[in-house]
C-alpha cells in the first residue's frame, strides 16, 4: 500500500474541492482549500521525498477560459518532477504524447474511454497503441445509484450505463498499467472511506489500484488498510495538512 500524492488544478490554481461539486457551467466547485502556492511547489516537495506516482489532474474542460491557466499548471509541475507525475483531465489518445513529452510517466483517461456512456474498447486499444499499456491509467471514478456504482465521466458530472464490478475490470486491465478511483460520492468530504468501494477494489488482482475519497483522518488510513488487506493504493486531499487538513503530511509520506 503506497501513499499517492495529488496536485488538483482548477480555474488556474492548486485546490482541493467536494468532488461531487464540480460543474462546467460557470467553472464551479465548493472549495475547501486554495493553495497560494503553484502545482511546481506540490512537484518539488513530492519529488524531495521520493513520492511517486502522484496524479496531477486538470478540473477544467478545454472549453473553460481557465482551461489555459490550469494546463501551465500542470505543465510546470511536470517540469518539475519529470517521470514521477501522471497527468489526467481530458486525457485522448490525440493529446497524449504531448504530456507524456513534457514528463508525465502515465496518462490518466477516463471520459475518452467511455464516450456516450459506454466502454469503448476500440479507443482503449487505440490509446494502448498510441502509448502503450504500461503508460495508460484507466480512471473509473464512480458514484452510487440505485444500489450500484456506475462510472462517472466528465469530471465526474455524467453517469454511464457501465457498472463497476470486478468482471469489467478484469476486461478493462489488458488496456492499462493502472486503475485510478474516486469514490466520488465521498471524495473531498473526509468523512470516512467508502467501504463497500475499497473492498471491491482491494478483489481486484491484475493491476495496481489507487483509491481516493473520504480518508479523513489517521484512525480512517488504518481501517482503509485493514479493509483492503494493504493492497490498494490511496491519494489523501482535503484532509492532508498540506492542503489545511488535520491528517500530518510527514506521516502519510512514510507509505512510499
Amino acid at each position: 500500500m503506497r501513499f499517492r500524492p495529488c496536485i488538483d488544478i482548477h480555474n488556474g490554481k492548486v485546490k482541493q474541492i467536494v468532488g461531487g461539486s464540480l460543474r462546467d457551467s460557470g467553472d464551479e466547485a465548493r472549495e475547501n482549500y486554495i493553495s497560494s502556492q503553484g502545482a511546481e511547489y506540490f512537484a518539488q516537495l513530492y519529488k524531495e521525498d521520493g513520492l511517486k506516482g502522484g496524479h496531477v489532474i486538470l478540473l477544467n474542460p478545454p472549453s473553460s477560459d481557465y482551461f489555459g491557466a490550469t494546463k501551465r499548471q500542470a505543465l510546470a509541475a511536470l517540469e518539475a518532477y519529470p517521470g514521477g507525475l501522471q497527468i489526467g483531465g481530458g486525457i485522448t489518445a490525440e493529446n497524449a504524447e504531448e504530456y507524456l513529452e513534457a514528463g508525465a510517466s502515465h496518462v490518466i483517461v477516463t471520459s475518452y474511454v467511455f464516450l456516450d456512456g459506454e466502454v469503448r474498447l476500440d479507443r482503449m486499444e487505440k490509446l494502448k497503441n498510441t502509448v502503450g499499456r504500461e503508460r495508460a491509467v484507466i480512471d473509473l471514478s464512480c458514484r452510487k445509484k440505485d444500489g450500484d456504482y456506475y462510472i462517472v465521466t466528465n469530471r465526474w458530472q455524467t453517469f454511464t450505463q457501465v457498472r463497476l464490478t470486478r468482471e469489467i475490470m478484469d476486461e478493462i486491465a489488458d488496456y492499462c498499467d493502472e486503475f485510478l478511483v474516486h469514490g466520488v460520492d465521498v471524495e473531498g468530504q473526509a468523512a470516512g472511506v467508502d467501504e463497500e468501494l475499497a473492498r471491491l477494489l482491494s478483489a481486484h488482482k491484475k493491476r495496481r489500484v489507487t483509491y481516493a475519497g473520504g480518508i479523513g483522518s489517521p484512525e480512517d488510513l488504518m481501517r482503509f488498510e485493514k479493509l483492503t488487506e494493504g493492497k490498494v493504493d490511496f491519494t489523501i486531499g482535503s484532509a492532508l495538512d498540506l492542503f489545511g487538513g488535520a491528517i500530518p503530511y510527514q506521516e502519510v509520506k512514510k507509505y512510499r
